[in-house]
C-alpha cells in the first residue's frame, strides 16, 4: 500500500493542524480537578442570549430536516441589522469556512496573500491549501505593521488581511490608516477585515468596512455570532461583500454548512437588545480589573480592544500555563505565537478574572 504522503498534494503536508485551546473536560482528567476555569478561547463567558436558548430548542423538533441551505430567515435579519442587501452576505460554520470559501474560490497558482504575524493562523492555512505562499509581516508594536506590509505587496498578492482586532494582541488599526490601504492596493487585490471582536471595539474611528461594500470597493468584512453572542458551540460566521464577490464564494460554499439549530440561535439573538450591551459591559469592567492589578504586579501587557488581554509574564510561557493549569485556570500559551514569554487571557465573569489574578499570583511567586 502506498504510504499516506505519496498519495496527497504536497502542499498538504505543509499544513499545520489548528490546536485549540486546552478543554475543560481534558484538564479535569489529566489532573483529576473538579473546579476549571477556562480563559483561553475567548468565549462569552455570560453565555448565549436566553431567547437563542429557547429558539435552539425549539428548532430540534425539525431536527429531521435539512436546512434552508441559504440561511434565509438569518440572512434577512443579518442584512437588516447591517443595513446591506441579503445578497451582499455569505455564512458560514464560524467565519474560519467563510476564509476557507476565500482561499478555494479566489487563490490560483502563483497568487500569495500577504498578513500580519502574529495573527489568525487560518488565513495562512487558506493560502497554503491552495499552494499559494503566505507573506508573513512581524507587528511593529503589537500592531499591524502597515507600511511593511505594503510593501510586500506585488503583481501576485491576491489578498491582503488585516485582523482588527488583532488576535492574538487585542490592538487594531483605524479606519483612516485601513481606507489607506485600500487606497494603495492594486485592483485585483481583495482587502479582508476581520473583524470578529467587531462589537467589543470602543475606538471611535474603528471601522468603516460596511460603508466601503456598500461603495462596491473590493473588500470584505468576516464577522460572527461565537464571540459578542456566545454561540461559538454552533460555529456560525458570516461575510459582507460586494454581490459580484459574494457570487464567487457561493459557487464553493458546502450545502447545508449552517445547521437549523445554530441559523435558529444566530438570529434569535439579533433580536435581544441587551446581548451585546451587557456583554460589552462585563468585558470592559474585566478588562479595567486586569489593568489594575497587572499594574500592580509590575507586569507588562498590550490594552485591548477585544475580550483577551495580551501579557508578557517575563519568564517562560509554559511554566506558568502549566502552573496555572495546576489550579485549575486555562490560558493560552503566546509560543505557539512565537512570542515565549507572553500568555493570552479571555476576560471572563469578576469571580472568574479574580481566580486567574490569584493564581498568577501565586505562579509567578
Amino acid at each position: 500500500m502506498a504510504s499516506a504522503a505519496r498519495l496527497c498534494r504536497k502542499c498538504i503536508l505543509n499544513l499545520t493542524p489548528y490546536v485549540p485551546g486546552k478543554p475543560i473536560e481534558e484538564v479535569k482528567r489529566e489532573l483529576g480537578l473538579d473546579d476549571v476555569v477556562k480563559l483561553a478561547s475567548n468565549e462569552n463567558p455570560l453565555g448565549p442570549s436566553p431567547l437563542a436558548i429557547e429558539a435552539m430548542r425549539n428548532a430540534l423538533d425539525n431536527i429531521a430536516q435539512y436546512p434552508e441551505g441559504s440561511c434565509f430567515e438569518l440572512r434577512e435579519a443579518v442584512a437588516g441589522h447591517l443595513g446591506v442587501d441579503p445578497d451582499m452576505l455569505i455564512f458560514g460554520a464560524g467565519a474560519d469556512e467563510v476564509i476557507h470559501y476565500l482561499g478555494v474560490a479566489l487563490l490560483d497558482s502563483g497568487d500569495e496573500i500577504v498578513q500580519a504575524n502574529p495573527s489568525f493562523v487560518q488565513y495562512k492555512a487558506a493560502s497554503t491549501l491552495m499552494d499559494c505562499p503566505a507573506q508573513m509581516v512581524d507587528l511593529n508594536d503589537w500592531t499591524h505593521d502597515l507600511d511593511g506590509m505594503l510593501a510586500r505587496v506585488n503583481e501576485n498578492t491576491k489578498m491582503f488581511f488585516i485582523t482588527n482586532p488583532n488576535n492574538p494582541t487585542g490592538t487594531l488599526v483605524s479606519a483612516d490608516q485601513v481606507e489607506a490601504v485600500l487606497d494603495a492596493l492594486p485592483e485585483r487585490c481583495l482587502l479582508v477585515l476581520d473583524e470578529a471582536y467587531y462589537e467589543y471595539a470602543d475606538d471611535l474611528n474603528y471601522t468603516r468596512s460596511i460603508d466601503w461594500i456598500k461603495q462596491g470597493r473590493n473588500v470584505i468584512a468576516l464577522r460572527t455570532f461565537s464571540k459578542i453572542y456566545a454561540l461559538a458551540g454552533t460555529r456560525v460566521g458570516y461575510g459582507v461583500a460586494p454581490k459580484q464577490i459574494i457570487d464567487l464564494l457561493e459557487r464553493v460554499r458546502a450545502p447545508f454548512n449552517v445547521n437549523s439549530v445554530a441559523q435558529a440561535g444566530a438570529l434569535a439573538s439579533l433580536s435581544d437588545p441587551t446581548q451585546v450591551s451587557r456583554s460589552r459591559e462585563q468585558n470592559q469592567r474585566g478588562k479595567k480589573y486586569f489593568y489594575d492589578q497587572l499594574d500592580q504586579m509590575g507586569l507588562s501587557y498590550t490594552p485591548t480592544q477585544a475580550n483577551f488581554l495580551w501579557i508578557d509574564v517575563g519568564r517562560d510561557c509554559r511554566e506558568v500555563f502549566n502552573g496555572l493549569l495546576r489550579l485549575g485556570v486555562i490560558v493560552r500559551t503566546g509560543d505557539i505565537f512565537g512570542c515565549p514569554t507572553h500568555i493570552r487571557v479571555t476576560t471572563g465573569t469578576d469571580e472568574q478574572n479574580t481566580r486567574f489574578i490569584e493564581s498568577l499570583r501565586k505562579v509567578l511567586k
